[in-house]
């Protein structure tokens, strides 16, 4: 059984910082991209980052640039999203996701915004102001 299952979220201050998991099971990690990816009720989900299998390549949307950094673990099927300096405008549920990584074809950019094949059940992250 396929299964990504994100922790780490949790309520904190504006310009605190959070370290978010997501550790997979059930496919070959090695194989897949992870990204994560957040949504406000009533707003489309927006994606954040992802990082290839071989953590080569990496991808961040504009507005986290330089303050999340996204990194893997491939001993233990675990990616982390480190979130810095959090605004009360990063306040979403995040969740993980995989993709079968085809960065030998396209961007990694172009995956990232692609349909994700398998999705986390999420981890809910507050910012107060």
């Amino acid at each position: 059984e396929v299964q990504l299952v994100e922790s780490g979220g949790g309520l904190v201050q504006a310009g605190g910082s959070l370290r978010l998991s997501c550790a997979a099971s059930g496919f070959s990690f090695s194989d897949y991209i992870i990204g994560w990816f957040r949504q406000v009720p009533g707003k489309e989900r927006e994606g954040l980052s992802c990082i290839s299998s071989g953590a080569n390549r990496v991808y961040y949307t504009d507005s986290v640039k330089g303050r999340f950094t996204i990194s893997s673990d491939n001993a233990n099927n675990t990616v982390y999203l480190q979130m810095n300096n959090l605004k009360p405008e990063d306040t979403a549920v995040y969740y993980c996701a995989a993709l079968w990584d085809s960065t030998w074809l396209t961007t990694i950019d172009t995956l990232c915004t692609s349909a994700m094949q398998y999705w986390g059940k999420g981890t809910l992250v507050t910012v107060s102001s």
